[in-house]
């Protein structure tokens, strides 16, 4: 029984990764807060992300794949964005760490985002 759960706790921890959260990305030259919107909502639609403003510098995205299901924060100024983790469901998040895909979803959304800033 022991080894089954040791097993089970190390196939874990290789899928886990310590939670990446993207903060103070700039983006590519400047533009009015409701541009960076626009830009943001592109970008998350562009990798299958649902993006909603929540208010003036906050989108909620959303993004679920398979079983999967993430939901982030960004946050942004004309000048700059950040990415914040939510929430999810059948990622093994433990409070610091995180089914090492998420990292790779959030990475690829933080620089679609900087690719379309600059469009």
């Amino acid at each position: 029984m022991a080894a089954v759960l040791c097993t089970s706790f190390l196939a874990a921890c290789n899928r886990t990764a310590p939670i990446y959260n993207a903060e103070h990305v700039d983006f590519i030259g400047s533009a009015p807060l409701p541009t960076r919107t626009v830009q943001i909502q592109r970008a998350a639609a562009s990798l299958g992300w649902v993006a909603e403003p929540q208010g003036p510098g906050v989108v909620r995205a959303a993004l679920n794949l398979r079983s999967h299901q993430v939901t982030a924060a960004i946050t942004y100024d004309p000048r700059q964005f950040s990415i914040t983790y939510l929430s999810s469901a059948n990622l093994l998040y433990d409070g610091t760490h995180i089914h090492r895909n998420y990292n790779s979803w959030i990475a690829n959304l933080r620089d679609k985002i900087v690719e379309e800033s600059g469009r």
